[in-house]
């Protein structure tokens, strides 16, 4: 029969390195007060042993676990990996982890969301709305987890972030506009999806804004195929000459089903996107895009998490919810349009922040 082994102690470990027990707990936690030579000591003698501390019983001991929980509905969708990465950076910044889990359900609620984050070592958690939960208007965070939620909408209870998708229509709407073109056509998304749908009310609202009934949108899902489709029907169309799509898959998609018609980009149709997602897929690309910073927008949802601003240093008010909104920088054409960030509680400096955006050619 095999022994079993026995687990390593603090007391192993000093016993070993030749200090005491407060010694180990200190070099665990890097502390300034032990000499380096010493912490090395103490370290090897880990190493020998095979010592791993107790982070659980710590993280008991203190009320905290120094992890942020991140529920996501789609991981691999256009942009979460880049606020991924913002997660990440500001997590390790402040000497967090971060716990990934996948939102499912059909529909699926914050409240499902928060109920398993609860369950886990966290002490918050973020989630990313690419779709409307259920409960998004009855939704209270359980006591102790202070929530943060990607979107646009404003919650009485919890602070949101995003990128101005509306503001993002915008500006793109006007300058086709001001190049002339009598109106805007526009390639949609699936109805479910949050962000685009605010893109779609963008359009919308801009071309009544310039007294310009908007023309019948076609409804696509996102693949380059939707817009392959939506370009060659739009070729039938004599007074389409500007093309807006909600995504840059669509977008491109367009330009190759307009050239399949025998139209020419940008020469008879202006065509512009949005996510500028194909910079590292496609060659020679012959689109106007608009790039948000969604890292940026990842690193302010866990600092707000946090219940500090890393800009400013203010501290968050128990009981109210935050929201930040980034505007978006093209350079659309020739010249540069700015959307201003908008500041709607706190930490004003930090919302002055802009996205980059970036464009080939319209």
């Amino acid at each position: 029969m095999a022994a079993v082994k026995k687990s390593v102690s603090v007391k192993d470990v000093a016993r070993l390195a030749g200090v005491s027990e407060q010694t180990v707990s200190r070099t665990v936690h890097d502390s300034p007060s032990v000499r380096p030579e010493t912490k090395e000591r103490v370290r090897a003698a880990m190493r020998e042993l095979g010592y791993r501390p107790n982070f659980a019983g710590r993280s008991l001991r203190r009320g905290k676990f120094k992890t942020v929980g991140v529920a996501m509905f789609n991981i691999t969708g256009t942009g979460n990996l880049d606020r991924m990465e913002g997660f990440a950076a500001a997590a390790d910044k402040h000497g967090y982890a971060i716990t990934l889990t996948k939102v499912d359900g059909h529909p699926y609620t914050l409240e499902s969301a928060s109920s398993r984050m609860s369950a886990l070592p966290v002490d918050g958690m973020v989630v990313i709305m690419n779709r409307m939960p259920a409960d998004f208007g009855t939704f209270e965070p359980l006591p102790g987890m202070q929530t943060v939620l990607v979107t646009m909408l404003e919650h009485p209870l919890c602070s949101t972030v995003d990128n101005d998708q509306f503001d993002c229509s915008r500006q793109v709407v006007e300058y086709l506009l001001e190049r002339g073109h009598k109106t805007v056509h526009f390639i949609s998304c699936p109805e479910r999806s949050l962000s685009g749908m605010r893109r779609e009310e963008g359009w919308r609202e801009t071309l009544r804004a310039h007294g310009i009934e908007p023309p019948r949108l076609i409804r696509g899902d996102w693949t380059a195929q939707s817009g392959y489709a939506a370009g060659q029907a739009l070729a039938d169309d004599p007074t389409c000459t500007a093309i807006y799509a909600s995504n840059d898959a669509m977008a491109y998609g367009c330009i190759r089903g307009l050239e399949s018609r025998g139209k020419r980009v940008p020469e008879d149709v202006s065509v512009v996107g949005v996510d500028d997602s194909l910079g590292d897929i496609v060659p020679d690309r012959r689109l106007t895009t608009v790039r948000f910073d969604n890292k940026r927008v990842g690193m302010w949802a866990v600092d707000k998490r946090r219940g500090r601003c890393a800009r400013c240093g203010a501290h968050a008010v128990s009981g109210h919810a935050r929201r930040g909104r980034y505007g978006a920088r093209c350079t659309l054409g020739r010249r540069s349009v700015w959307v201003a960030a908008n500041c709607v509680r706190y930490c004003s400096d930090w919302f002055k922040n802009r996205s980059r955006a970036k464009s080939d050619r319209s």
